[in-house]
């Protein structure tokens, strides 16, 4: 069986040849869009804001017009949830068309990287022969053009993926200034430009077959109906020349095996190496129109239509996905929308529960407020009266900056002769868009001290 692996384990150095066909077309179009609108969409701002950064530094996240702070992260298993069953979906209708066609291993190493190895080594005949010979001014020079090109695409990788979590202005910024100034950012771009570096100058394909969990999940998520690229025993088999009339459609050429980035043989049948890039369905295609046969031989097709029945694409498993994927992203949508615009926790100050002031009992708190909106807000802090207290708030209508937290003092006496127990206490907090009530307790030398901070409800 053919494979990026040898049968003792060592690594099969896989140069997949060029292909041309309406696959191949098809993807370098798809893979462009994809890589443009990656690498724009730091640049894109909604209401001033970006249209997607994820600011760790000040946990502070934007999405596409929406703005999201640390304690709005549980969102994050809905809308995970709902993406997720939206791939198992994809993957049970359609196979690994997100591994061929929208993956970013994929979109980089064949949208950006295998381009430029191809540019300045050659086809797949030439860099095998040129691997294989002595090294001399030309393979040095070649090799040493090529790894300088990765270097600096790896670069561009790393750099626009660090603009997802710092400001445009901020990365152009730092690049410009000392590392020392910056030695964290400077830190990640280095360390992402390595990896980016050796995965796609030397890992590659490994990825695929080693590391991610996706492809090892096809054998439950994908059924006799799911559509994949796959090889038309029926029509292909026994294989022969083109002259031998006795011989099926496939006359042995290889072609199919020398484009295939993971160096499989299609012909096996469904493996876990394969990426549905339908490299080799280009391939066949194209021998076959120089036969004047008609294509087809490696095709997309369910393993029912390879065999000769029928494709349903409609079945309960998929219906099932469809249906959870779809709950996961109405939730994480409704959730989204509804969810409050600010938060407010009432904490009791730490050290002694309270203070005697002569007659007098005194207990310190303070209102911990966030503003999870893009922009400042003000709001209104209002003690609900209670028989036998007394407010202190300093600071009654307070403006907190766009997802920014402020801490208020609020001071609450009491006389000592009046207490016959804790005394629950109440704040409400106004907001641009609503309200919520934070609870506490008021206690004092004549009962034991009770809960000693409140939460909004």
């Amino acid at each position: 069986m053919q494979s990026s692996l040898r049968a003792d384990g060592s690594r099969n150095w896989v140069q997949p040849a060029d292909v041309r066909g309406r696959f191949a077309r098809a993807r370098k179009v798809v893979f462009l869009l994809l890589v443009a609108f990656w690498a724009l969409v730091p640049w894109v701002r909604i209401d001033g804001r970006p249209a997607l950064m994820l600011d760790v530094e000040h946990r502070q996240f934007f999405l596409f017009g929406a703005t999201f702070n640390a304690q709005d992260l549980w969102l994050l298993f809905f809308l995970l949830t709902g993406i997720g069953f939206s791939l198992v979906f994809l993957t049970s209708l359609l196979g690994r068309v997100w591994c061929g066609w929208a993956c970013p291993q994929t979109v980089f190493l064949e949208g950006l990287f295998r381009p430029v190895e191809r540019l300045l080594e050659g086809p797949r005949e030439a860099r095998i022969r040129r691997d294989k010979g002595p090294w001399n001014a030309d393979k040095i020079a070649r090799k040493v053009g090529k790894h300088l090109a990765f270097v600096v695409l790896a670069a561009f990788v790393a750099h626009v993926f660090v603009g997802y979590f710092v400001s445009v202005p901020r990365l152009f910024e730092m690049m410009r200034s000392h590392p020392t100034e910056h030695p964290e950012a400077f830190a990640w771009a280095a360390a992402l430009t390595a990896v980016f570096y050796g995965n796609f100058a030397r890992f590659r394909e490994q990825l695929c077959i080693g590391l991610c969990p996706y492809g090892r999940m096809q054998s439950v998520l994908i059924d006799q109906d799911s559509l994949v690229v796959g090889y038309d025993k029926k029509r292909g088999e026994p294989r022969g020349k083109a002259s031998d009339p006795e011989a099926g459609a496939c006359v042995d050429c290889k072609r199919c095996i020398a484009v295939c980035p993971t160096g499989i043989d299609i012909r096996n049948g469904l493996q876990l190496d394969c990426i549905a890039c339908t490299a080799c369905a280009d391939a066949c295609d194209e021998v076959m129109d120089k036969l004047g046969r008609p294509r087809g031989l490696v095709r997309y097709d369910s393993l029912n239509g390879l065999a000769g029945g029928k494709t349903r694409f409609l079945r309960p498993r998929v219906w099932l996905y469809l249906a959870l994927g779809v709950l996961g992203l109405v939730v994480a949508t409704v959730a989204t929308r509804t969810r409050s615009t600010f938060e407010a926790n009432l904490l009791r100050v730490p050290g002694m529960p309270f203070v005697l002031d002569g007659d007098e009992v005194r207990n310190a708190f303070t209102i911990h407020l966030v503003n999870k909106r893009p922009d400042a807000a003000t709001f209104r802090v209002e003690p609900e009266p209670a028989p036998g207290l007394a407010w202190v708030v300093p600071m009654g209508e307070p403006t907190v900056a766009g997802l920014g937290g402020i801490s208020i003092p609020v001071a609450v006496t009491a006389k000592r002769a009046e207490m016959k127990g804790n005394l629950p206490i109440r704040i409400r907090v106004r907001g641009p868009e609503g309200e919520k009530v934070v609870e506490g307790t008021f206690v004092g030398p004549t009962a034991g001290i009770g809960k000693s901070e409140g939460r909004a409800p």
